[in-house]
C-alpha cells in the first residue's frame, strides 16, 4: 500500500529538502501539498523525484479555485496532482445555517465541475466545524455532501471524531464519496499536552486497524496520507506513524 503524508504536518521542520529524505527513508512514496510548498513547483518537483517521491493529491484554498484556476492548475500539473482538495474555510467565512452550507456546497460543485472539465477529481476536506450542530440540529457536513453531489469527501476522521460524529455512520452512508482519507489519531487523556491533543498515528485512542479494514471495504479511496497538525517531532511522527500503518 502506498503511504501518502500531509506537508503541513512538516511546515515548521525545515529545510524542505530534508524532509522529503526523510518521508523518502520513512518508506512514504507519497505527499500531499499545501500552499506552503507551491513558490517554485519545478524545483520542488525535482526534489520530489530525487527522494521517490510523488504528489497525487494537494490542497488549494476555496478563493485561489474560483478566483485563479488557471493558476491552480499550473501548480497541479507541475506536480502531477490528480485530485484537487479545497481543505477550509475561515471562521468568518462560514455560514451560520443550513441555507448558508447549501449555498457554499453549490460553491464547491462549481469549482468541482471546473476541476473535472481540466481532468482533476475533486473533493471537500472537513475539519470539526462541519460537524457542530446548526440552529436548526443539522450538521453543515450533511448540507455539503447534499448540494455537491458530484464532489468527493478526503474525510479526515479525527476531525470528525472531535467535532462529535460516529465516523462509521458516515462512511456507511457516504463511502462511495469518500476519495482519501486523512490518517490522524488523538491522543489519550493527559498526553499530547504541547502537540494540540493530537499524537502519533495508532498511538492514541481511534482504532485505526478497524477503521482501516472499513475504509478499504466501503470506499474507493486512492489516498490514505499521515497528518499530524503540530508535531513536536515531524521525524518521530512520521517514523512511528508509518510503522503503525504497516501493521495493520
Amino acid at each position: 500500500m502506498n503511504w501518502s503524508f500531509q506537508l503541513y504536518s512538516a511546515r515548521n521542520f525545515q529545510p524542505w529538502d530534508k524532509v522529503l529524505k526523510l518521508l523518502g527513508q520513512a518508506g512514504y512514496s507519497q505527499v500531499e501539498g499545501f500552499g506552503g510548498v507551491y513558490d517554485d513547483p519545478r524545483a520542488f518537483r525535482a526534489e520530489l523525484d530525487r527522494n521517490g517521491l510523488s504528489m497525487p493529491s494537494a490542497h488549494f484554498s476555496i478563493d485561489a479555485l474560483e478566483n485563479d484556476f488557471d493558476g491552480v492548475r499550473r501548480i497541479a500539473d507541475a506536480f502531477g496532482v490528480k485530485l484537487l482538495v479545497c481543505p477550509y474555510l475561515v471562521a468568518e467565512a462560514r455560514p451560520t445555517d443550513a441555507a448558508g452550507w447549501r449555498g457554499f456546497g453549490e460553491r464547491l460543485a462549481k469549482a468541482g465541475e471546473a476541476a473535472g472539465k481540466a481532468g482533476y477529481g475533486f473533493a471537500w476536506h472537513n475539519h470539526d466545524f462541519e460537524f457542530e450542530a446548526l440552529p436548526d440540529g443539522s450538521v453543515p457536513m450533511q448540507h455539503v455532501l447534499s448540494s455537491a453531489p458530484e464532489i468527493g469527501w478526503e474525510m479526515d476522521v479525527a476531525w470528525a471524531v472531535r467535532g462529535g460524529a460516529d465516523p462509521l455512520p458516515w462512511i456507511d452512508r457516504h463511502g462511495d464519496r469518500i476519495a482519501a482519507v486523512h490518517v490522524k489519531d488523538i491522543a489519550r487523556p493527559g498526553e499530547g499536552l504541547d502537540e494540540d491533543g493530537w499524537s502519533d498515528v495508532g498511538h492514541g485512542t481511534l482504532d485505526w486497524a478497524g477503521l482501516m479494514k472499513v475504509l478499504r471495504e466501503k470506499t474507493p479511496a486512492s489516498y490514505f496520507i499521515m497528518e499530524q497538525d503540530n508535531p513536536n517531532d515531524v521525524e518521530r511522527f512520521a517514523r512511528r506513524s508509518i510503522a503503525a500503518a504497516k501493521s495493520w
